[in-house]
């Protein structure tokens, strides 16, 4: 990878303003905001409920977009580059890691994993050897076969993780990962998800309420009011 590569933006926000409802009933969820991450870096978001933390990683997954600004992913404005587009990227070069998990309930633990690469065609034999590669860095393999409804939230958190580990995304963007797992868990997947971003130059944005958790990343990055209030360089 060249030094250009290792320096070049994937995901970045430029004056990002997003307001929710109108009149008296206006919040404004980010203001005027400004952050870039690049390859390799672990960004965690810290800050009060209400601060802007969730709204800013569902604009960089261009899951909704800014009132104002520009959020931009590998150089491409978000808002302008049409749904077919946004879902091609989003399938194979950001994966999402949901407060909620995502899984269906009618799949088991493999398929769920499996189901983003099903949708981009690769080879039987890539799909299953990311699977299982996922799965066991997890700890999950012995619950492949397990339906999602089966698995108790720690287990079905540690699978929504492993899907998103088995797309090899370019950027995770991972909201509140290791609220469902037990310290040790926790601790794991959380240097799993660094080693991913030593190992394969990818990025991590980690939304978390959890300094500790937080204490993972290169930078915290705490949201107060929808501004960025302060940014700190992490511990571990």
């Amino acid at each position: 990878m060249s030094h250009a590569d290792q320096t070049a933006a994937l995901l970045e926000y430029r004056g990002v303003s997003k307001e929710y409802g109108r009149g008296d009933n206006k919040v404004c969820a980010l203001r005027n905001l400004d952050l870039t991450i690049r390859r390799g870096d672990f960004v965690s978001i810290m800050g009060p409920s209400g601060s802007g933390k969730s709204t800013l990683l569902n604009l960089g997954a261009g899951l909704d977009f800014a009132t104002s600004g520009v959020v931009s992913a590998f150089g491409q404005d978000l808002a302008s580059i049409g749904n077919a587009k946004l879902a091609r990227m989003r399938a194979e070069r950001i994966a999402v890691i949901f407060q909620f998990f995502n899984l269906l309930d009618t799949l088991t633990a493999e398929e769920n994993v499996a189901m983003p690469l099903r949708t981009r065609r690769l080879p039987r034999t890539e799909v299953d050897e990311r699977v299982a590669d996922a799965l066991a860095a997890v700890d999950m393999s012995h619950r492949a076969r397990h339906y999602a409804e089966q698995l108790s939230g720690g287990e079905m958190q540690r699978v929504a993780i492993a899907r998103a580990l088995a797309t090899q995304a370019e950027l995770i963007l991972a909201d509140e990962p290791t609220g469902n797992l037990d310290t040790l868990r926790g601790e794991s997947v959380l240097e799993l998800l660094k080693r991913t971003t030593e190992d394969r130059g990818c990025a991590v944005v980690l939304v978390t309420h959890d300094l500790q958790a937080a204490s993972y990343g290169d930078r915290i990055v705490t949201l107060r009011d929808g501004k960025i209030a302060d940014i700190a360089r992490g511990t571990q």
